[in-house]
């Protein structure tokens, strides 16, 4: 006989049980995430700013060393052409006559230009270096206050961890167990039911005459019914599977 037909053979009354005890086991690692509250999407949250901001001070980094590489390519210009400036000017005082002098005033004129555009480069990568500077400072701050943030918390959560760490083996087995006697079809529609409830009840029990997990009244003959266990009855207001308080006694 396959695990499936073996399912199958359960009564209703079995598998309400067995859907009732995997709630109760979900909702005690409920509990255990609960306690951890916040804390691992805090830290993950502090990873990636650690990595972006160790990305963004790398990026930064690069683009010094561009600047620097544009640095010198704006020196290379400016040697050339205050050299060319030197020997128009050497030129200008041997001319024959005034078409060649105009002509020399003219590449003088192209020749300091091309220094003032050379020297104006270099100022202005030498600001942006500086300012890069600035950010890689900041970003260094922030990254080395991240990084104390980080290892606090994670103490902080390794310490929850350790403390539950045997608990949660322990609960995840148990469910484990439960599962495998629960059918396929049934356990779809727990898990979906369980993600849909916020305080992720899927199967509850009848309290004063109400639904345990939207608190609606049930009317007599359907609690009649629920506490029969000789069908699986859904909530008709939330969906919850519903079972008698005594329903692990049968």
């Amino acid at each position: 006989m396959t695990e499936n037909e073996k399912k199958n053979e359960l009564t209703v009354t079995e598998k309400l049980k067995n859907l009732y005890k995997l709630q109760l086991v979900d909702s005690k690692l409920d509990e255990i995430k609960t306690l951890r509250g916040e804390l691992p999407l805090e830290v993950r949250d502090l990873e990636d700013e650690i990595a972006g901001l160790e990305t963004r001070i790398s990026n930064y980094k690069q683009e010094i060393k561009d600047f620097n590489a544009q640095i010198s390519v704006s020196e290379r210009k400016k040697m050339e052409a205050e050299a060319q400036l030197k020997k128009y000017q050497e030129q200008q005082n041997n001319v024959r006559n005034n078409r060649e002098f105009d002509a020399l005033t003219k590449e003088i004129e192209n020749q300091d230009l091309d220094i003032q555009l050379a020297e104006k480069s270099i100022r202005v990568s030498k600001e942006e270096i500086e300012n890069r500077n600035r950010m890689i400072t900041d970003a260094k701050e922030r990254l080395s206050e991240r990084r104390k943030d980080l290892d606090m918390k994670k103490v902080e959560l390794d310490g929850i961890i350790s403390e539950t760490k045997a608990e949660e083996e322990k609960l995840n087995a148990e469910r484990e167990e439960i599962s495998q006697f629960i059918e396929p079809r049934l356990l779809f529609a727990y898990t979906r039911i369980r993600n849909n409830a916020r305080n992720k009840l899927a199967v509850v029990t009848i309290e004063r005459d109400a639904c345990g997990g939207c608190y609606n009244k049930i009317p007599p003959q359907r609690q009649l019914d629920i506490k029969s266990s000789k069908k699986i009855i859904p909530c008709e207001y939330c969906g919850r599977i519903l079972v008698d308080p005594e329903i692990l006694e049968k």
